[in-house]
């Protein structure tokens, strides 16, 4: 069993390590294990290329742009996760399939490989900001 409080800095380790845009894949270890452990509602930093772009859709909080991301390198170990994205406030972004990207927000486990939201700022102030990295260019 693994020591709660150490797991817990881990991630917030990953969490204040701040925006970077070297596309590194240390993130994505953390994500597996919060899919692999089940856990929900923590804030990650991940990259890999997408798989497919899934169109926008209107929900109560908006316009959101759904889009695939293969994890890249050894600590994905080959996990596909969903990314949802509030084109309200980002714009929209230009995706194609095989595009590499790096995103940061909130984890959400799902079987099938979870999902990454709040990749943009909260307008409100009441949750930490994330962002869409494609091609050098920051989607907030």
């Amino acid at each position: 069993m693994r020591d709660p409080l150490a797991v817990t800095l881990a991630f917030l380790g990953i969490a204040l390590g701040g925006c970077s845009s070297t596309h590194s894949d240390d993130g994505n270890a953390a994500v597996y294990d919060a899919w692999a452990n089940q856990r929900s509602r923590l804030e990650v930093t991940a990259s890999g290329s997408v798989v497919r772009v899934l169109g926008t859709r209107e929900g109560p909080s908006g316009r959101h742009e759904g889009f695939l991301v293969h994890l890249r390198g050894a600590g994905g170990r080959g996990l596909t996760v969903r990314v949802e994205d509030n084109v309200d406030i980002t714009g929209p972004i230009p995706l194609q399939a095989g595009q590499s990207v790096e995103v940061r927000g909130e984890y959400i486990f799902d079987p099938r490989g979870g999902l990454i939201h709040y990749t943009h700022h909260d307008p409100g102030g009441r949750h930490p900001s994330g962002y869409v990295e494609v091609e050098g260019r920051l989607y907030r």
